[in-house]
């Protein structure tokens, strides 16, 4: 189901979601296993630097230097070659599906490999060219008012019409067993409002005004150079409206329960219940149950301004985004056009990606899920999810004792804490049930209408649980994803089958390697419960105060100690962190080493460490963790992320949470004169 992006806890950004074995040489995605009984890539070290100097590069140093990022990606790390490895069974698997596969397709083997098969038929898409828009524009030409503009922005759930409201079915904040309707601020054409806002980004400002203009002027839109230059200045106007990414970290500030009738009472420019019935929500749904409104101050400010815009305008910013959105769906021209834009001048990447990587990611899009049912049947032993199984409750028995004897907080809150944990719920690998895809229409040689089909089958698929009980079957990342997330409402940690490989798991490694790579995972995975946005949901999910007042102050000092820390780190000469939007994903690392070092430690049942390859027990547990974020980013990306990623850059991920931890010190024998050394009153332990 689609639920507010804000409210997942992943241990990336989705749009980061790729990983690097060591081995990996200058930006090959290799898949050489580590050395038998082993797991860390002591070649990839760069030994000249004191860890005590900069943790990050004595690790990584050597294999940082060395890789070379490809010309395809804006970025190349530990998530990059686990993912390409995942690319490439994809495409062997929808290549497989497509062999004899009858045109008009049937079964869901057969549609996969025909999806794949047509979207990789580039030819018939240039031979379309714009025409795959032309109903689209003709509906966007008759939006003669705002009224009929609305009616187009709910069709945008299920077809490839832009709305700057986002509708969602999640589940509620005050009772998360239910679904409810959601409605918050949507998009704009930049990665955010600071794009349009501060003067440091007004190069892609400038460079965005133009790719509007080049896209109107793709789909022939009438004085395309003049209504560019408006709509950019329109977005601007929406930007300053949204609430910054920070604030959407507050459940608290989101959960905003109102009936249809209060909501057209605050917000009377906007119809709320045609904007509801056209993305195909009955009204019986939405008239008898309350809608979550989850920016609303927002949402009152971006419906005046739309209701004020100029009709010619406000068409020509609708047909915009509908070419933006579709262009991976339309011939090459719109292709490169987006490519050049929000790839190349946004991130930086040098080089459009292969037609077939760009068919296996639309084919992801569209029927991830039947994908994933085929890539766990041959890529993932049942064998290696009941070992992850087992790690996962060796980090959740030391959180437990870690909550036991929480020195800050008042035993009232450290029991409800403990009941928390104790209810998580824990997923490993893949769902217990997939998805039918029967109803899915997928047809030879029609690209852009078959992810028509495929975006009106998901929303489908999404409405089919309005008004019902939440599903906890299903899951936010297919079993091909790198990545692993928190579910804050379900109280779940979920940890797909593509992430549980080397350099994050390897059954027949070095013990302390795993404790700290994916030991560290899971720790990352549950502190998030406990963060500053995640403490905030109770045992069941539910959102609301639960803590003490007294206890809030307390973990609020600790947090902010933290968080100066980041705000100290710079990326760039005069670039700082955000720690108000780093927070929780700093707290989860913190918390996250912290616990795999205890079960680490737990493990070895009163025993000394083996020292391995020269390397203490303790060492190679921050080793373990050190190498998962080793990464290389190209300058505009890494920009954007401290703009907008909750997640802080793969250095401060290392050096960060390392330097606050006494066992650190004492493994790498770290002194007072070295860079990252803070006194023992400075260091910061929150879980």
């Amino acid at each position: 189901m689609t639920k507010k992006s804000v409210l997942k806890k992943s241990l990336l950004a989705a749009s980061a979601t790729w990983l690097v074995v060591a081995g990996a040489q200058l930006g090959r995605a290799e898949t050489k296993p580590y050395p038998a009984g082993w797991g860390f890539d002591t070649a990839g070290m760069n030994r000249s630097v004191k860890p005590g100097d900069d943790f990050f590069s004595f690790a990584n140093g050597t294999y940082i230097k060395n890789i070379r990022i490809p010309d395809d990606r804006s970025s190349f790390g530990a998530f990059d070659v686990l993912a390409e490895t995942a690319r490439e069974r994809v495409k062997t698997l929808l290549m497989e599906a497509g062999r004899n596969a009858p045109d008009s397709p049937i079964t869901t083997s057969e549609k996969l490999g025909v999806y794949y098969a047509t979207f990789l038929d580039e030819s018939k898409a240039n031979q379309l060219g714009n025409a795959p828009l032309k109903p689209y524009l003709t509906d966007i030409r008759n939006a003669h008012d705002v009224k009929s503009a609305v009616a187009l922005f709910g069709k945008a759930s299920h077809q490839f019409f832009y709305s700057p409201f986002e509708i969602s079915i999640m589940a509620g904040f005050d009772d998360p067993t239910k679904y409810v309707i959601a409605l918050g601020q949507g998009r704009l054409g930049m990665p955010d409002r600071d794009y349009y806002l501060k003067p440091e980004f007004a190069a892609k400002k400038k460079a965005y005004r133009a790719y509007v203009e080049k896209m109107l002027g793709l789909i022939n839109w009438p004085n395309a150079a003049l209504e560019a230059t408006r709509i950019v200045t329109f977005e601007t106007e929406l930007a300053k409206a949204e609430w910054p990414l920070q604030a959407l970290r507050d459940p608290l500030r989101l959960n905003n329960p109102m009936s249809l009738a209060q909501l057209q009472a605050k917000v009377p420019e906007i119809d709320w219940s045609l904007l509801l019935t056209e993305a195909g929500i009955k009204p019986e749904d939405f008239k008898s149950e309350k809608l979550v409104v989850l920016e609303p101050a927002a949402i009152r400010n971006m419906a005046a301004h739309i209701a004020g815009l100029d009709n010619a305008t406000r068409q020509a910013w609708m047909a915009f985004h509908l070419a933006d959105d579709a262009a991976p769906y339309l011939s090459h021209n719109f292709v490169q056009a987006s490519f050049d834009f929000n790839a190349h001048e946004l991130e930086g990447q040098p080089k459009l990606s292969a037609r077939w990587k760009q068919s296996v990611t639309a084919t992801s899009a569209a029927m991830g899920w039947a994908i994933g049912q085929q890539y766990v049947k041959r890529y993932f032993p049942p064998s290696a999810k009941a070992s992850i199984t087992s790690l996962v409750g060796e980090v959740k028995e030391v959180f437990a004792e870690r909550l036991r004897h929480n020195p800050w907080m008042s035993p009232e809150t450290r029991e409800k804490a403990g009941r928390k944990l104790n209810n998580f719920r824990i997923e490993v690998g893949y769902p217990t049930k997939w998805r039918d895809y029967t109803s899915l229409e997928v047809k030879k040689g029609d690209i852009f209408g078959n992810a028509t089909r495929a975006m009106a089958f998901k929303w489908q698929h999404d409405l089919s649980h309005v008004g019902k009980d939440v599903d906890r079957t299903e899951w936010e990342m297919t079993p091909q994803t790198v990545n692993a997330y928190n579910e804050p409402t379900q109280v779940e940690i979920v940890f797909p089958a593509a992430i549980l490989q080397p350099p994050f798991f390897d059954p027949n490694g070095d013990t302390a390697v795993n404790y700290g790579a994916i030991g560290g995972v899971i720790g990352h995975e549950m502190t998030h419960s406990f963060d500053d946005e995640g403490r905030q949901f109770d045992e069941k999910g539910r959102v609301h105060q639960w803590w003490t007042p007294e206890d809030i102050k307390r973990f609020n000092a600790l947090a902010d100690r933290f968080g100066a820390q980041y705000e100290k780190f710079e990326v760039f000469p005069g670039l700082h962190l955000n720690s108000k939007l780093t927070m929780g994903e700093n707290i989860a690392d913190l918390g996250g080493l912290t616990l795999a070092l205890n079960a680490y430690h737990a493990s070895l049942k009163g025993k000394p460490a083996p020292v391995v390859h020269g390397l203490t027990g303790d060492q190679r547990v921050f080793l373990g963790w050190a190498q998962v974020w080793r990464e290389k980013l190209r300058d505009d990306v890494v920009r954007k992320r401290v703009t907008t990623d909750p997640h802080s850059p793969p250095k401060a991920r290392v050096n960060l949470p390392a330097h606050n931890l006494n066992d650190w010190y004492d493994a790498f024998d770290v002194k007072p004169k070295d860079k990252l050394y803070i006194p023992p009153e400075q260091r910061v332990v929150i879980w």
